[in-house]
């Protein structure tokens, strides 16, 4: 027979398994959007994963205390070296991703052979300086 006592303690366990539940669902949230994050830098995400790292107060945009949870993750440029990087979500959406000091290439396109010094171009298409 289901007591008021038994009742209880079912209700418990189907909160505590609907929390864990939508945790999980934050988690992976977090994830895509720290791989999404990677791929625009050009950084890997080792061991393709995030981890809670704890749930506390952290201030939003507007100075306000909110609940969030922040995850952290490693990353790579080399290959070599791991980097450490936490993601801050409040809820479902995504505060800020933050990566530890990295080494990276500055890119510089490659030089054209059709590259015209400005200098050059006005004094050859300024019609009204002479």
């Amino acid at each position: 027979m289901l007591t008021l006592e038994n009742l209880f303690v079912l209700m418990v366990l189907a909160t505590a398994g609907a929390w864990l539940w939508h945790s999980h669902g934050l988690r992976e949230k977090a994830l895509e959007r720290v791989k999404q994050h990677c791929a625009k830098l050009e950084l890997e995400l080792l061991d393709g994963n995030v981890a809670l790292k704890r749930i506390g107060l952290v201030r939003d945009a507007n100075g306000r205390k909110r609940l969030a949870r922040v995850y952290g993750f490693e990353f790579t440029v080399t290959g070599e070296q791991r980097h450490p990087g936490t993601v801050t979500q409040f809820g479902a959406h995504t505060m800020q991703i933050e990566l530890a000091p990295y080494p990276f290439e500055i890119k510089t396109p490659p030089h054209a052979g059709n590259v015209i010094e400005m200098n050059q171009w006005r004094q050859e298409h300024n019609r009204w300086r002479h």
